[in-house]
């Protein structure tokens, strides 16, 4: 059965779809700013992923329906809106509280793992073979994120490609559900300074300082956005296609994404200001650029935690799984509202096929 934008929105009535795309659109910019929180995830649990994708596969083969503009609309906007308004506020977080926030990323993570898994269906040997793929995948970048081999190359590189780079890892996130787009920059060592760029833009903005807010533009945004468009492109289409000839082992690569990015995100790491000498980012350090050097750019170290951070991370990583379980319950998680399911037809189907 093929389900398409108009088959998952046709019944609801306009208004409500773009209510319905706004919030999908605002908890997808909000978990593209949270490393671990996937926003294909979030457009899952409001009930408006299929409509999505769909729509952008519409709209890049030159098709423009009034409803999957809509959708379009909904979710850009708002997803837009949720970024710009909330990339400092979290930065800082991340930055000053990183054992608190990354407790309630590990949260976040594990509770779209019901929904992708309900979505799944019935377990096959291609989806358990898919899952165990996704997890060693991620585990694996989790593993270049701690040795610190990813941010090195990406300070060694050239910005605008890293950046780039940055936007198409970004875009994954928006359409992949269980992939994180603030985990992949992390990884990619851009998540802070992408952060930084969008809040640099914003008070240049608010200083009605055009100028700084053109070059920030340039050499921040223009680079990730295009990355961005680019990847929700490539991805919504070769997903639309995975996931109508494949779809038990790609929800299980998903899965396993979305499993193994719990491991990169050991809660009890914080900053370290490095010292002159030393190597970080392809670069030898000297007392020049360490004082040149944010606080928010330092490298990251694991420290013994008391019994209290230890259970106030458990706290914290079941709030978080609560609330995005809870988000999942405003679309249902359902397959119909994902249009993710295995459509190829059942053996019945297929006999009286032949005999017609």
């Amino acid at each position: 059965m093929k389900v398409s934008t108009a088959a998952a929105t046709n019944g609801i009535p306009a208004p409500l779809l773009l209510v319905r795309s706004a919030v999908g659109g605002v908890l997808m910019g909000l978990a593209n700013l949270v490393p671990g929180i996937s926003g294909g995830t979030m457009l899952l649990a409001a009930g408006i992923y299929t409509a999505f994708v769909d729509a952008i596969a519409e709209v890049t083969t030159l098709r423009f329906r009034r409803r999957s503009l809509l959708v379009l609309g909904g979710v850009g906007g708002a997803a837009v809106i949720a970024i710009l308004g909330l990339a400092g506020p979290v930065k800082t977080l991340v930055v000053d509280h990183r054992w608190i926030m990354y407790s309630l990323f590990i949260g976040l993570t594990l509770g779209g793992v019901p929904v992708v898994s309900r979505v799944l269906g019935r377990r096959t040997r291609a989806a358990w073979v898919g899952a165990v793929v996704g997890f060693l995948a991620m585990a694996a970048l989790a593993l270049l994120q701690q040795s610190g081999a990813a941010a090195a190359a990406a300070g060694e590189g050239s910005r605008f490609v890293a950046l780039l780079v940055a936007g198409l890892a970004g875009a994954c996130a928006m359409i992949l559900p269980g992939v994180s787009g603030g985990y992949l920059l992390l990884v990619l060592g851009q998540y802070i300074p992408i952060l930084r760029g969008i809040d640099d833009f914003k008070e240049a903005l608010r200083a009605a300082d055009f100028g700084a807010a053109v070059g920030v533009g340039l050499s921040v945004l223009l680079p990730v956005g295009l990355g961005v468009l680019l990847g929700i492109v490539a991805v919504s289409n070769l997903l639309r296609f995975l996931l109508r000839r494949y779809a038990k082992a790609t929800l299980g690569v998903l899965l396993g994404l979305l499993l193994g990015a719990v491991v990169g995100l050991w809660p009890y790491q914080q900053g370290v200001r490095p010292a002159a000498g030393e190597r970080f980012q392809g670069r030898v350090l000297t007392e020049e650029m360490l004082a040149e050097l944010d606080p928010d750019s330092y490298p990251t170290q694991r420290f013994t935690p008391g019994a209290g951070q230890v259970g106030a991370g458990l706290g914290l990583i079941l709030a978080g799984f609560l609330c995005t379980l809870g988000v999942s319950r405003i679309g249902g998680g359902s397959p119909e509202a994902s249009g993710a399911e295995d459509r190829r037809p059942t053996s019945r189907v297929r006999r009286r096929r032949r005999r017609r």
